[in-house]
Formats: C-alpha cells, structure tokens, sequence
C-alpha cells in the first residue's frame, strides 16, 4: 500500500498479516525473513496471550523493531481491562505505556497512528549500493493453472525487470522473467508501466514474479533468486518447522487417488510444513501419509482440501512420531502406528521414546486448579508458575479488583495435546486460557500399539499407539464409539480392542432378526423350537460367508478421531435407512 505520511511524503509499505495460533508457527517464522519490523497485537480485553510470548520471541531473535498495539479499544475503553492490557504489553516490551498504540479495527480509531508509527519507528532498508548484484529471498508461491508457478520475493540488492535471466540458489536452475508486479492489494502487473522507472522490483520492495516455473517442486521456500550473470550466496537457509503430528489420508473414492494426489501437491506449495509420503492401507487402499505441525493445522488442511478442491477423503487417527531404541544400538522413527513393534516385538526394543513438550497456559487465577487437574490427568509435569498482572489498578483514587492472570509452564508428552487437549482447556476455563507449546527432548515411556478388531480382522486403519496406563480407557472408548456408527448386519457384529492377544475392550453389535415364529398360532412348542434353531443355521452360515465384511462409514473415523458420539440412524431398531445407510 502506498501512504502519505504527516510529512507529506509517500511511503510504500509492504503488510504481511500472520495467525496467532500455535499451530501455524511456520507461517510466522516464514513472514519474519523478509521484515524490517513487527506490530504486536494483542486484545484488549484478553490482555497477554501464551502465543504472543512466543511470537516475539522470534521477532526479538531477528532483532526486528516491535510496536506494541492494543485492538477493540472502545470496547474497554471505559473500564481497567483496557489500562491493564496497556500495562502488561508495555512491561513486556520493556517500554513506557505511552509508547503503546490504542486502536479499535472496528471504528478505525488510531488506525493511522499504526501507519505513521512503522514509518517512524521501523527503519527502511538500507541505501542500495549500485554495484551490488540482484539478490530476491522467496518467502510465498502458489500455482496458476496458466503461468505456473508464481514466487513472491523480496528485494534485497539490486532491481529486476521484465526478460532478466535469474537462477535460482537451491536448485541451480535457470529461469527467464516473463512477468512481474505487486500486490496492492491483488496482483497488478508492472512489466510494461508506461514510466520506465517503474517496470523493475527494486531494493527494499516486494513483489510476485513468474518466470515459466511448471513444477511445484522447483519452488523452495527460503530461496534466493540471483542474476544469472552475477552469482551470490543464499540470503536465508529456512527450514520449516519439524512435522509434530502424523496422519493417513485417504480417497474416499477408492479410485480418487491421482485426483487427491494433484490436491494435495499444490496445497503443499502454499504450506510448505506439510510432509507428505505415500502409504498404502489394506483396509482403505491407496493414500498418503501427512506431517503436520498440529492437529488444528492437520484440520485446517482436510478442510481446504474438502472446499478448494472437492475432495472428500478419510483422516486416519493422528500419531506423533516415536522414536524405538533396538538392542544391536540401532534407533528408528515411527510415524505410522502399523510399524510400531507388538508386544513379542518390543523384548528387542531397549527403549520407547516419545516427543514431549514445553508448554505453556495464560489463564485468570481463579481456574487454576482445573487446569492443574487437566495436565495431571494428561501425565503433565510442572516446570514453573508465575504471575502476569495484578489484582488491583494503579489509579489511587479507587482500587478496583482485578483477576489476576497467571502463567504455568507445564512438561507434557506431544500425544496426550493432539486430540481434545485444547478444546478441553478451553472449556475449564470458559475461554479464558490461552495455549503454546515448543518442543523438548524424547524421553522414555511406556507405550504400546493397539488394534482394533471387527469379526477378528484388524483394521489397520484404526491402529493407534497409546501409553499402558489409558490403553484400557481408550479402547473402552474406541469400541463404544465405533459401536455406535458401524450399522447393524444380518449376522452378529464383534468390535474389540486388543494389545497384543490380550483383549482390553468388546463390544457386540446384534444382528437383525426377523420373527420367524410370527406366523403361528398355537401347537406343539417344539414347531417353534425347529423354526428357531433353523434361523440360528442360517446366521452362523451366513456368518462364515460375511467374516470381515462388514461396512465401517466415514463417521467412524471421525468419532474416533474427534472424540465424538455418533449414533446409528434409527438407533437399535431394525429401520430401513440401517439397510440402506452407505459407505
């Protein structure tokens, strides 16, 4: 955007806005490479969240400059939950408070006080030097069905104009520039702008660029374009954050996989934190195996892909990568539950390690208790507790309470957050708490692999490694859950969940009946008798025909995944939508 300041000047700014969750880190570590400074944004009425400690600890290991902003300021302008917000952003920032901007998005109060403040407190880039060679980082890129791959850079050194030859760093290949331009805030050409001085991407701007790039591979985030001619070094070696969790993802359409291949390679170039790798279920047939940062993150993805690209596919339950220490001293990583050892197995394992993490919670005072509860009843471990704010202002001519905000810093295993971790938090504390997580060290645990088994066949889809301690509790869980959405059939259906041969849960799902007997009217009791055990011939038959075959819908996967009940149309009853119910 182009803005005038008080000076009278125009100044070109370029705004990259960045989710505050923790499970996009990778989205903010990737707009910092190209930034002089930051604005820290934070609620008024919610104050200091866990994400925006971690958020500025990276933009403080970049050395950028950081203005500190409270938003919906007339919401709270006229009580102390605005000062007190005011207060804790300035101690953090180690600034005075008059320093702190007060602004409202909605009414658009002091919003042009944000704008002249990076003017005045974020310094440009430096003067360029006319003998410096072309030097452009890539921190975005997506695919255009026309003109391939488009790059978004920034402009280190030098200045790029329309048929330059670049190369790029990472992969050494060559590249000539057929068009190029800037967001403002869609994509505006500026290769043939009638003023010469504006047809080139100069130092200090950012812009998009396409340069007949056709495979999305090609496109490295962190990557340095350079004049051919004038070779450089790479500005940046980013690398996206590791892949916390890991799920399956499969075509429902068993012959869906090519489409959901195409979705899924050009969704991956705009997340580059996404890991994929092919895997192959006996169960749901071909799919792959994704890395992603977190389970919202991993939900983000299904949901994209459900909406930009019509794609509706089965997410197997999320496991984080385990690492198993062999006797010979060999180590491995797992990150699909059907690798992990059985029980025989793991007496040549010497040690199980799971990720764990530091986490930390923002929350009022008074629902500390619960939130100790909930990271006890995860296996957390406390590490530290300290207060963010008071429970008084520091106007004197009233002393007004407050809560008191607390922050707890707690060690847990990665596994025990990627399901309802959150949206229990959440719940506890009515909304209040606040969540971030950075990783730790692998320790040792005990963890165990299990299976669920219908009619006696594993369904490997549903393989899951767990910790002994709740492996009875989960698949007590598991099988009601999956009692509940697998529809009823003409003969008796068995759900288990087993470690090992040792079987932890059942459940039964009974079979249809049809009342043989309705008919008669009276007679000898052994005519009924006869009729009975004729039915009972038939199911068993029927059963030893059918063993395996059972229609496990999408729901079940979802319930499992999510926590949720789902309940059988019709319920028990032998209803016509059971028959009829799909895949």
């Amino acid at each position: 955007m182009v803005h005038e300041h008080l000076d009278g000047r125009k100044y070109l700014l370029n705004l990259i806005d960045t989710p505050g969750h923790v499970d996009f880190s990778s989205e903010v570590l990737r707009s910092l490479l190209p930034c002089q400074g930051a604005i820290l944004l934070v609620d008024a009425g919610q104050g200091i969240q866990a994400q925006t400690l971690s958020v500025l600890d990276e933009a403080l290991k970049r050395n950028l400059t950081v203005i500190g902003a409270v938003n919906k300021w007339d919401l709270v302008k006229d009580d102390d939950r605005g000062p007190a917000a005011v207060r804790e952003l300035s101690d953090l920032l180690g600034c005075d408070e008059s320093e702190i901007l007060r602004i409202s998005a909605k009414t658009g109060d002091g919003v042009d006080e944000v704008l002249d403040a990076v003017i005045e407190r974020i310094p440009p880039p430096p003067a360029t030097k006319p003998e410096a060679p072309f030097q452009a980082l890539v921190f975005d890129s997506w695919y255009d069905s026309f003109r391939g791959v488009v790059s978004l850079v920034a402009v280190f050194e030098g200045e790029l104009k329309k048929g330059d030859s670049i190369t790029s760093t990472t992969s050494g290949k060559e590249y000539t520039i057929l068009d190029l331009g800037i967001l403002s805030p869609r994509e505006v050409s500026i290769a043939d702008h009638p003023s010469a001085n504006s047809r080139t991407l100069r130092k200090g701007m950012a812009g998009w660029v396409v340069c007949g790039m056709k495979d999305p591979k090609d496109a490295y985030l962190g990557d340095t374009f350079h004049h051919t001619s004038s070779p450089t070094p790479p500005l940046e070696s980013f690398k996206p954050l590791k892949s916390m969790v890991f799920a399956g993802i499969y075509p429902l359409d068993p012959g869906g996989f090519t489409k959901l291949e195409d979705a899924i390679r050009r969704l991956t170039l705009t997340d580059r934190s996404v890991t994929t790798n092919r895997e192959s279920s006996t169960f749901l047939g071909q799919g792959f195996r994704l890395g992603f940062n977190g389970s919202l993150h991993m939900d983000v993805f299904r949901q994209r892909l459900e909406d930009e690209f019509d794609e509706e596919v089965i997410v197997t339950r999320p496991l984080v990568p385990v690492k198993i220490v062999m006797k010979d001293g060999s180590e491995r990583t797992i990150d699909n539950p059907a690798d992990f050892p059985d029980p025989g197995g793991l007496l040549k394992v010497t040690q199980v390690l799971e990720p764990m993490i530091r986490a930390t919670i923002v929350a009022p005072d008074e629902y500390t208790g619960a939130i100790i509860n909930l990271c006890t009843s995860h296996r957390g471990i406390p590490l530290s507790h300290s207060y963010l704010s008071t429970g008084t202002t520091h106007d004197t001519s009233t002393t007004t309470a407050l809560k008191p905000r607390v922050s707890m810093v707690y060690s847990l295993p990665l596994s025990s957050i990627i399901t309802s971790f959150h949206s229990s938090l959440k719940s506890i504390s009515s909304g209040f708490a606040s969540f971030d997580y950075e990783e730790a060290p692998y320790e040792e645990s005990d963890l165990v692999r299990m299976n669920i088994l219908v009619n006696g066949q594993k369904v490997d889809a549903l393989c899951t490694v767990v910790h002994r301690s709740v492996v009875q509790k989960e698949g007590r869980e598991w099988a009601k859950r999956l009692r509940d959405v697998i529809p009823r059939q003409q003969h008796e259906v068995v759900i288990q969940a087993a470690v090992g041969a040792t079987i932890m849960a059942r459940e039964r799902i009974a079979p249809f009946r049809k009342d043989v007997t309705g008919y008669l009217y009276g007679g000898d009791v052994t005519r009924k008798m006869k009729l009975l055990a004729k039915q009972k011939v038939g199911k068993a038959r029927l059963k030893e025909r059918s063993i395996g075959r059972v229609t496990i819908p999408t729901e079940a996967f979802h319930a499992v995944l999510g926590g949720q009940e789902v309940k059988r149309k019709g319920g028990s009853s032998s209803s016509s939508s059971d028959k009829k119910k799909k895949n």
